[in-house]
């Protein structure tokens, strides 16, 4: 019975370990900023580790999973456009046979929402893919919420 115990025990500290390991390259923060009594942008920044890249929302198909966002429909705003992102660095990689764009260290993606209330709460959920020069994450779905004052 306590050989059984140990191992159990030891099983257990093992899967906490093994958890404690896993790669998370990218982390997400999000914010938004009133530009108006009827508009705001929301920001949803990636903060990329060294030697890791996250890629753009405009990939074509065939390639990596592209970053995409998915905002939740709300009576409290709408959205203004398409969501932005800066200019994504282009290369071709072998792997997917084509260019592809990435950005590295960070990035900020931003949506202008016109507002139907004083205060509301953005929420959606993200996609996105991350890949360094010798291996890719399998995609990751991160769900959001975002306060707007």
């Amino acid at each position: 019975m306590k050989k059984i115990t140990i191992v159990a025990i030891a099983l257990v500290l093992f899967a906490i370990q093994s958890k404690a390991q896993i790669l998370q390259p990218v982390r997400w923060s999000y914010a938004a900023k009133k530009t108006s009594a009827t508009e705001a942008v929301v920001f949803i920044k990636a903060t990329i580790d060294e030697g890791w890249h996250v890629y753009s929302q405009f990939v074509k198909d065939g390639g990596p999973v592209k970053t995409t966002i998915d905002f939740t429909p709300s009576k409290a705003f709408t959205l203004v456009g398409k969501t932005i992102e800066p200019q994504p660095i282009t290369r071709m990689e072998k792997v997917f046979g084509m260019e592809v764009g990435f950005f590295e260290k960070s990035v900020i993606f931003q949506q202008k929402i016109r507002l139907k209330a004083k205060q509301t709460t953005v929420s959606g959920k993200l996609e996105y893919m991350t890949c360094n020069d010798q291996k890719c994450l399998p995609p990751d779905d991160i769900e959001f919420s975002i306060p707007v004052k």
